[in-house]
């Protein structure tokens, strides 16, 4: 063999080494990326590529970011659930207080006073009722039971939410319909809990003054369920839009504003999500997905 071959031989090789290095290098680096991708999306931070290489560092440095986002988006929730907690305890609190002290330096010597103290304590023991309700209502908030999961045909379990709403969506003039895009669609998780949530969106839609309301069901592309929930109902104004997954806010005179709270809280037990698609003049549309 000449020493041309050699040389050329040894190219090749050398070529051959390289370009499955390259290969494998390549395929591992996809494994990272996939990996990545399944920790945000399942809201796991805490992972870190250790081998220091330029790719490691970016997608360290993805990961920082996204640290940052939900640290800040956390920050951001929690300054707005005290504030609504303060604002519900201090209405509260504050008419007690002052009757309590109006009664008080109103009662003379003998015992006697102008104010009606049978009123007083009534309106005291009513603001004090209010109040131990608007804590129950916080317990229940907090006290979501970890789902019991089994196999559920969608087509039986949607049947069962709408028997349930029938009546109401009646007296309301309007009609609920499931129509799904696939036949057979089948969900793991808590009978009980998304009966819940699929109950509450109703009702929030008649409240809304919705004369229709459609629910749909397909596959995702990655083999999740997704579920639809469509209004044609007052939309959500939109400076409320990013608001009503926060616990106690609500845009109804007369509502807890746990409804929606209670119910990303299951969907995240599921290892799911629920988000608002969009809410205009023509349709809200709410989105359910299970992985």
């Amino acid at each position: 063999m000449s020493t041309w071959q050699i040389i050329l031989l040894c190219a090749i090789v050398a070529i051959i080494a390289a370009v499955s290095a390259a290969i494998h290098t390549r395929r591992r680096d996809i494994r990272k990326v996939a990996y990545m991708m399944d920790a945000l999306e399942d809201g796991e931070l805490n992972f870190r590529f250790q081998e220091k290489n330029k790719f490691n560092r970016t997608l360290n440095r993805i990961r920082t970011i996204f640290e940052k986002q939900r640290q800040a988006h956390e920050q951001d929730s929690w300054t707005k659930l005290i504030r609504v907690l303060t604002h519900e305890i201090m209405n509260t609190v504050s008419p007690i207080a002052s009757l309590s002290d109006a009664m008080a330096k109103s009662v003379d010597e003998n015992g006697h006073s102008e104010l009606d103290i049978k009123a007083g304590l009534e309106t005291i023991s009513d603001s004090s009722k209010n109040l131990i309700g608007f804590v129950q209502t916080y317990r229940q908030l907090s006290g979501v039971a970890k789902p019991v999961r089994k196999a559920l045909a969608l087509q039986e379990l949607m049947d069962g939410v709408i028997s349930l709403n029938s009546e109401f969506a009646a007296s309301c003039g309007a009609v609920c319909n499931y129509r799904p895009e696939e036949d057979d669609l089948m969900i793991y998780a808590d009978e009980g809990q998304i009966s819940q949530i699929l109950i509450n969106l109703i009702k929030n839609a008649l409240q809304a003054g919705a004369r229709h309301i459609d629910i749909s069901a397909k596959m995702g592309k990655d083999d999740d369920v997704i579920i639809q929930v469509a209004n044609d109902g007052e939309p959500i104004p939109p400076s409320a839009q990013e608001q009503i997954f926060i616990p106690f806010y609500t845009t109804k005179k007369e509502g807890s504003g746990i409804g929606l709270s209670i119910s990303r809280q299951i969907m995240r037990n599921h290892n799911g999500t629920i988000e608002l698609l969009r809410s205009e003049d023509r349709q809200t549309v709410f989105e359910l997905r299970f992985r």
